[in-house]
This record gives C-alpha cells, structure tokens and sequence, in this order.
C-alpha cells in the first residue's frame, strides 16, 4: 500500500473515531506513520478537498494544527455543489475520482457509479479528437449528476 493511501487511511479512521471531526498535528503524524510532513500535507490537499466533502482549517506556529471537518449536507445540494466544481473540462482520471469519492461517501450508488463511468471512460470518446473529449466529458458528467438531482425530487 502507498504511504499516501495509509495517511489517507488513519486519518478516515480518525474521521469516523470521532464523529467527522478531526485535529492532528503535522509532525506528530507524520511520526507515528514514518513519513515526511509534506506527505501530509500532500495527502490533505489532494483527498480532503471540499468537493470531496472535507472543510480543512489549519493553524500555523509550534502549538499548531490541522482540523478536518467531514461536511455532511444533503444529497442535492452536495451533487450540485460537485457539478459546479467541474468546470468547463475534465480527465478521465479526474472523473472517476470523483465518482469514487461520491460512491464512498453515499452519494450515489455503486450501480450509479459504474454506470456513469462506463460513459466517461475514454474508450467512449475514441472517435472525438483528443482536445474536445475532456470538454464533451464534462458536460455528459455535469448533466448526469444534475439528472440524478432531478430524479430524486
């Protein structure tokens, strides 16, 4: 297992410890997993980002912290607020990070979740020049979430 898959992992496990709230210590955890700090660092900022669900504070000096907060919100408003935050393109390795965040966090389905990846994937977009598929991706996975805030009312 990669080191940032186990940084991941214990702070999840922080996370779910304590209700979806979470203070460490840069150094201190970087200690106690025998990483360097910037792999926490590293870690926060790529998997603990608001479209993932996560609100992240921190606190500079000696006596100093990182909180993380797991945002629970409605369905509704936690797929729109991911629709909004795609912009105009995205990967495919982007896309399916999302849907797994989405599906680990309820937010879909794992039905849902392999269904729309199956129309993202870039084996769909073989026949669409290379610079227009992250565009025409966007907009399909845009309007498939957006379809699945529709459904549910």
């Amino acid at each position: 297992m990669k080191m940032s898959d186990l940084v991941t992992e214990y702070i999840l496990k922080m996370l779910d410890e304590s209700d979806g709230n979470a203070e460490i210590q840069r150094n201190e955890l970087a200690g106690i997993l025998g990483c360097v700090p910037s792999q926490i660092n590293y870690v926060i900022t790529s998997r603990f980002t608001p479209e993932q669900g996560y609100v992240v504070e921190s606190r500079r000096g000696g006596g100093g912290y990182i909180r993380i907060t797991r945002v629970t919100t409605d369905r509704r408003v936690a797929l729109m607020h991911i629709v909004n935050s795609i912009g105009e393109r995205i990967s495919s390795a982007a896309a399916q990070a999302i849907l797994g965040n989405m599906s680990a966090q309820g937010l879909i389905s794992e039905y849902d979740r392999v269904l729309i990846s199956s129309a993202l994937s870039d084996n769909v977009y073989s026949n669409v020049p290379q610079e227009q598929r992250d565009f025409l991706r966007a907009s399909i996975m845009k309007n498939m979430l957006i379809t699945l805030v529709i459904l549910q009312n």
